[in-house]
């Protein structure tokens, strides 16, 4: 089973010393600033962007302290740690293969859960038909949407029970290291009210924290098994059917991104949009992550760019500081766009 502890140790050890802890908490909390948006990429740790939103600053350093008094982790710098070697054999003993999908689903893991809960409930009252109840969910979109589906689906009431079971039966039989208690228990029916998280955790006698987790982990496992073979899941499809994924770049940046392909400069941009230079700087590191038609090479010259790429990977690093310290003739923004467009890329 896969805990918080654990994943926050896999994450200490891509950092490699190179982030401070806060990091990671900026990352489970799905942060969207541009420092932890590039760190999930360039760290290979998007999988866990977003995953834990409800996360306090407050648990997550009693967490860090507890790891530190067993003796996982120690102090490398300021607020910065690095696994010990009992920590690494404990996170090799420990670590498991997960189906966290955070950068995908972050965005509407809580939506598909909504749906499903709604969904569950509904069909478990028109099974034995009881029209007097109160909806778990109270949005008058998610109500209406849940409307129009059941008209979509057009089975006999008799059948949907049935098929609905059969669909999650068949989702939960194809996954490993799962528990579906966790998410099932969660399920409001027929004079049956679902539990809450709290409730769910003690019934499984689960730390509150890898609770979370792996009811998040089964929230996405069931949204990419669904995606993968929707023919075989016709009524859990339409928990999904409208969930495209976001569009990878903020509001702001968008706006930016069409003025740079007008050709204004970022600097007349900052103008026009009445924004500070670094703020469309940061668009521009964002563009370099997400879009593969934006090239940096109007901002770095190519010798800077493979100076900067083969220094990185020969020491290991992509310590900003490191780097520039080295790499003088460099700017900050120009290391961040080169570590935006090839950092992430498998070192040899």
């Amino acid at each position: 089973m896969l805990h918080l502890e654990t994943v926050i140790l896999f994450c200490l050890k891509q950092l490699n010393g190179e982030r401070t802890i806060y990091s990671i908490y900026h990352l489970l909390n799905g942060k969207k600033s541009s420092q932890t948006i590039q760190d999930a990429h360039l760290f290979s740790l998007k999988e866990f962007f977003g995953v834990y939103g409800e996360l306090t600053r407050e648990a997550f350093e009693q967490i860090t302290e507890d790891l530190f008094r067993k003796n996982l982790i120690d102090i490398c710098g300021e607020q910065q740690y690095q696994l010990t070697v009992a920590g690494l054999e404990y996170l090799e003993s420990k670590w498991l293969d997960h189906y966290l999908d955070g950068w995908n689903y972050h965005t509407y893991t809580m939506l598909f859960w909504d749906r499903l809960s709604l969904l569950t409930q509904v069909i478990s009252n028109l099974v034995y038909e009881e029209t007097k109840y109160v909806p778990i969910q109270k949005n008058i979109d998610l109500q209406n949407w849940l409307k129009s589906v059941l008209k979509k689906i057009n089975k006999p009431r008799t059948d949907l029970g049935r098929i609905l079971f059969s669909e999650l039966t068949e989702s939960f039989n194809q996954g490993k290291n799962l528990d579906p208690s966790i998410v099932v228990f969660r399920l409001t029916g027929f004079q049956q009210i679902g539990l809450t998280p709290l409730q769910a955790a003690m019934k499984l006698k689960m730390d509150i924290h890898d609770y979370h987790l792996q009811f998040i982990q089964i929230i996405h496992y069931l949204i990419q098994t669904i995606k993968k073979d929707s023919s075989r899941f016709s009524m859990l499809t339409f928990l999904i059917n409208d969930l495209d994924k976001e569009n990878v770049l903020t509001l702001s940046s968008r706006k930016t991104w069409n003025l740079l392909k007008k050709g204004y400069s970022p600097k007349e941009i900052a103008d026009l949009r009445n924004l500070k230079l670094s703020t469309i700087e940061d668009h521009l590191v964002e563009f370099a992550l997400h879009l593969e038609e934006f090239s940096i090479d109007p901002y770095v010259d190519k010798h800077l760019q493979e100076e900067i790429i083969e220094f990185s990977h020969r020491n290991g690093t992509r310590q900003l500081k490191r780097i520039k310290d080295q790499v003088k003739a460099a700017t900050y923004l120009q290391i961040r766009l080169i570590l935006a467009k090839y950092g992430d890329r498998e070192w040899n």
